[in-house]
């Protein structure tokens, strides 16, 4: 009876070629379909740490590499969108426009071009809207709200109704590229001001639309130098870089770093952000800076909400261990302003468990037997009786920055990172470090000053390595990637 079974190396070998041949089907079924599918697509996609690794990579074409339309199409659509209501020729505005598309997804294409020197003859990057595609679009996503409406109440890992007409709701505004400019100038605002109105060096680049050139369905903004996330591996390799050496461990941690301080500004200070950010959007540019484009899916929670957010983040960072009574109760308190309501039948720590889930990639255990994977039995997702629509697009930004940790193998707490904005956004009357640190007036703690210091001691280090010789740039970076390395474990330990 056991001369047939398999060998450990013999059944993973055997589930990868099921995986492959469903990411196939799956990706052949999506392209057909197009739509609102695509959307859908590049959410999955963008989770490599919860689905097969044949499905994240079979997917990830839709995130920038969609069924591009004939620039013929694309031409005609800025003539008829922008051009003719002006009185122009394509001429009087572009002296150049590429015909092979810049990216191509479920919405838009773009493309690179150049301005004339009516408009300041400069390079940008041109978005256009697929025809028809509002009418389409919508039509899937109320499909999918029936078919999930009538499973809602099976015991699938997520509660599908929710998520669908939260986005939805969004998605009504991501066809109004005026709209779109005017987020992406808010954006840039809230991410180059503090609350002071002081000037600060932004985490990301953001694009800013050319004002002149802006209609419901064409977008005209600056051109990024770079490649999107999905395609940064490409790039390293033909740049001679192991995607488990030093130079690439360090790059993960300058993209988590950047995202998380960008990400913690937006959401726990002005409680506006970016609300569709994946893999295709998230760019790697040449200069070695994170960018970060298309703002057609925000989401904007009132002041109470962020303000919940940012109890429920120290509530996690304070924390002493992850199986303290007493931390475990303040951190579900704090989590139930959420409107998180839980199921009958749910085991007592759901809403520590929630937390953790959403904002802390180094928990190993959760408590009450939950699991971090949200497609597990025992996910803290499966405890909620609804998904709360304004934790939708929240959720979809704090998991996505949790998994390209995990993804990259780098231990990522977003309760840590944000621990200082959340503090200072909560005190109110406080004096702000330069490192974001809140310090009451006319106190000084030394271990705050400590940590400034080594965090700056830190990034200067990095500056200089990066001008050193080859031979030394080398052993330079494994020093400061074994020291990074050895602190994390060091709060760990901590922690634990």
């Amino acid at each position: 009876c056991c001369a047939n079974k398999l060998t450990e190396e013999e059944e993973k070998l055997a589930w990868n070629e099921q995986h492959a041949q469903g990411a196939d089907t799956l990706t052949k079924t999506i392209t057909s379909m197009q739509g609102f599918y695509v959307k859908a697509a590049q959410i999955v996609a963008s989770r490599p740490d919860s689905i097969p690794q044949e499905y994240a990579d079979a997917l990830s074409v839709f995130t920038d590499d969609n069924d591009p339309l004939p620039v013929g199409v694309i031409k005609g659509v800025i003539e008829k969108e922008l051009l003719d209501q002006r009185g122009e020729q394509f001429d009087d505005v572009f002296e150049e426009f590429d015909e092979a598309p810049l990216g191509s997804a479920s919405i838009a294409q773009v493309h690179r071009a150049v301005l004339t020197k009516k408009y300041g003859h400069r390079e940008v990057a041109v978005k256009v809207q697929r025809p028809s595609i509002e009418e389409k679009l919508m039509g899937d996503i109320a499909n999918l709200k029936q078919v999930a409406k009538v499973f809602r109440r099976a015991d699938l890992p997520v509660d599908y109704y929710a998520v669908f007409t939260e986005l939805e709701e969004q998605l009504k505004d991501e066809f109004d590229f005026e709209t779109e400019a005017a987020s992406m100038e808010r954006m840039h605002n809230i991410l180059t001001t503090d609350e002071n109105g002081a000037q600060r060096e932004s985490p990301i680049v953001t694009p800013r639309s050319v004002p002149a050139l802006v209609s419901k369905r064409v977008l005209v903004m600056d051109f990024l130098e770079g490649v999107p996330l999905c395609r940064a591996s490409d790039m390293m390799k033909s740049k001679g870089i192991a995607p488990d050496g030093v130079e690439a461990k360090l790059f993960a941690r300058k993209l988590l770093q950047s995202l998380t301080t960008a990400f913690g500004w937006s959401i726990l200070e002005s409680g506006f952000f970016h609300a569709d950010a994946h893999p295709g959007n998230i760019f790697v540019l040449d200069d070695g800076r994170i960018g970060l484009i298309d703002f057609g899916q925000v989401k904007q929670v009132d002041r109470n909400y962020r303000e919940t957010v940012a109890k429920v983040i120290l509530a996690l960072d304070e924390r002493k261990s992850d199986d303290n009574d007493d931390d475990l109760h303040r951190i579900g308190n704090s989590t139930e302003g959420l409107d998180i309501d839980l199921k009958d039948d749910a085991p007592a720590r759901g809403h520590a468990a929630i937390a953790m889930w959403l904002f802390d990639g180094s928990v190993e255990t959760f408590p009450d037997g939950y699991d971090e994977n949200e497609m597990s039995p025992n996910s803290p997702v499966k405890a909620m009786k609804e998904f709360p629509s304004d934790l939708v697009l929240l959720a979809r930004s704090t998991v996505l920055i949790k998994g390209l940790a995990k993804r990259f193998g780098v231990r990522w707490s977003l309760s840590q990172e944000w621990a200082p904005i959340a503090r200072r956004v909560l005190n109110k009357g406080t004096d702000v470090t330069t490192k974001g640190t809140v310090e009451q007036k006319g106190e000084c703690k030394p271990h705050r000053a400590k940590q400034q210091l080594k965090a700056w001691s830190e990034q200067k280090a990095k500056t200089v390595v990066t001008h050193l010789p080859p031979p030394m740039k080398k052993k330079a970076l494994s020093a400061v990637l074994k020291h990074q390395q050895k602190r994390d474990a060091k709060e760990q330990k901590v922690r634990g």
